[in-house]
């Protein structure tokens, strides 16, 4: 679960560092390309096989899979690492408090939502663009987690999550054209591009299917939670983004609401 997690937000530094070059865009294009490679080669989807109940969730899933990495590498690009997964680790979370009726629950989106405030308030430096593209991931990775379960439901093993990357990627694939004819990437660009691919993509979807393999599904939920947490120590270590204290406390106290949560609901 470490390696997966570290693996996840060291590919997203990577992968930032080639954002002079190709911008978010282009390393987000990179990133689907190596996302596609892997779960098409996992799970060999039969897409002639598919009834149209089946295909709407598969083409709602690639154009989320989409939207939620280019939203969140282009709030990386302008809020930095830590704060960026932050906000998006807020999709995950809505969707556990809101499946749940308990008291204890909703305390713990109030102390979210007072997390959120913290890390959002109001000054004159502030990047609302930046925070509502964060905020946008968090939309996109619900979304995401909802259609995977209707795809998950509706199409035998991992056949409809390879064929959305796939046509997540293929819907890319014009933009990296573009890209790669109007500012010719660097080598190192290019590394970085596919280094983000496979570390924040190919690695932790492996990963994480050997891991569930032999962890309860509550404890990977609770590790998730540190996710923000090695984000802010990696954009910290390789790109050298310092976070003030009063971001460190929104930060920690959205991971503690998920926290909180998920062992109260164990006991």
């Amino acid at each position: 679960m470490f390696g997966s997690g570290l693996s996840n937000q060291t590919g997203a530094a990577i992968g930032s560092l080639a954002f002079p070059v190709l911008g978010p865009v282009g390393v987000v294009a990179a990133r689907q390309y190596v996302a596609a490679i892997v779960l098409l080669a996992v799970g060999r989807p039969r897409p002639r096989s598919f009834t149209w109940r089946q295909w709407w969730p598969v083409l709602l899933l690639a154009l989320v899979f989409g939207t939620m990495n280019l939203s969140l590498y282009s709030a990386i690009d302008r809020i930095g690492l830590g704060l960026a997964v932050t906000l998006e680790f807020l999709g995950p979370l809505g969707i556990a408090l809101a499946s749940s009726r308990r008291r204890v629950d909703a305390i713990c989106a109030v102390i979210a939502a007072a997390g959120v405030v913290t890390l959002m308030r109001p000054q004159p430096s502030a990047d609302y663009v930046g925070m509502g593209l964060g905020l946008l991931a968090a939309v996109c990775w619900a979304s995401y987690i909802l259609l995977n379960r209707t795809v998950g439901r509706r199409i035998a093993g991992a056949e409809g999550s390879a064929a959305a990357a796939g046509l997540s990627a293929l819907g890319f694939l014009p933009v990296g054209l573009v890209i790669v004819v109007q500012h010719p990437p660097t080598v190192g660009a290019a590394a970085c591009a596919v280094a983000a691919g496979v570390l924040s993509s190919a690695v932790p979807y492996l990963a994480d299917l050997f891991t569930l393999r032999h962890v309860p599904a509550q404890t990977f939920g609770l590790f998730m939670s540190v996710n923000p947490v090695l984000a802010a120590v990696v954009g910290w270590i390789v790109l050298g983004q310092n976070l003030g204290w009063i971001e460190w406390a929104g930060m920690a106290t959205v991971v503690c609401a998920n926290a909180i949560s998920i062992l109260i609901r164990r006991t």
